[in-house]
């Protein structure tokens, strides 16, 4: 079955909607350098975590790209995951990895061309799961826009590790993206949100909904 991330969660009322729903993760975003209204302070993070029940996935999404500071931030908002986005090098992750073994990692890519396909091939080996997702130029995540599923297709189609399609996903393409992209999961932010960047409770469910009942309907690939 497909799984689903509900990203941007910013209080326990967001987490228990997001497991009520049926969500397998949810994510905290901390730790940023590029603009992003749902980030949150370590200790808050921290704290919410403690509402994630324990079989379900928390996830902390950071921009941070040095080892050590990752690994700090994780010391503090212990989740089960963690997604890594922007520059951060090869040798960082590798880093990271040697600290935390047992934590998985998703390195986040942003698909803009088919350079990015290049640049998916030379993460995949360092990783646990890759998330493709679309940039603006001040934005790495939660641009709330779709890019070139082809693109994203052609990285699932070609890689052996899960790969997660994030961008501009809502209730209203969701069906379109699986099917041109056959991902492993799928994650969503403000494609789920009010205009005042709320979680919109019928959003949630919907998108929750729709993605659990496609992939039941599915042949198997």
């Amino acid at each position: 079955m497909l799984r689903v991330k509900i990203c941007g969660n910013r209080t326990t009322e967001d987490i228990a909607l997001a497991v009520a729903m049926g969500a397998d993760a949810v994510g905290r975003i901390v730790g940023v350098r590029h603009r992003s209204e749902d980030a949150q302070e370590p200790a808050n993070a921290a704290i919410l975590l403690r509402s994630v029940p324990i079989f379900v996935t928390s996830v902390l999404v950071t921009h941070l790209i040095e080892a050590d500071q990752v690994i700090r931030l994780h010391a503090t908002v212990p989740t089960t995951a963690i997604q890594l986005h922007d520059a951060i090098p090869v040798e960082a992750i590798e880093a990271i990895r040697t600290a935390l073994p047992h934590v998985p990692l998703i390195k986040a890519i942003g698909v803009t061309d088919v350079g990015s396909i290049e640049t998916a091939y030379r993460f995949a080996p360092h990783v646990d799961a890759l998330l493709l997702d679309s940039h603006t130029t001040d934005r790495i995540g939660g641009t709330g826009r779709v890019h070139d599923w082809s693109i994203s297709r052609k990285i699932v189609a070609t890689l052996q590790i899960p790969v997660i399609l994030a961008g501009g996903l809502r209730p209203e393409n969701l069906i379109r993206a699986i099917e041109a992209v056959q991902p492993y999961a799928v994650d969503v932010n403000s494609g789920v949100e009010f205009a005042n960047g709320e979680k919109d409770p019928e959003r949630v469910k919907e998108f929750i909904r729709l993605a659990k009942s496609h992939k039941e309907q599915r042949a198997p690939r």
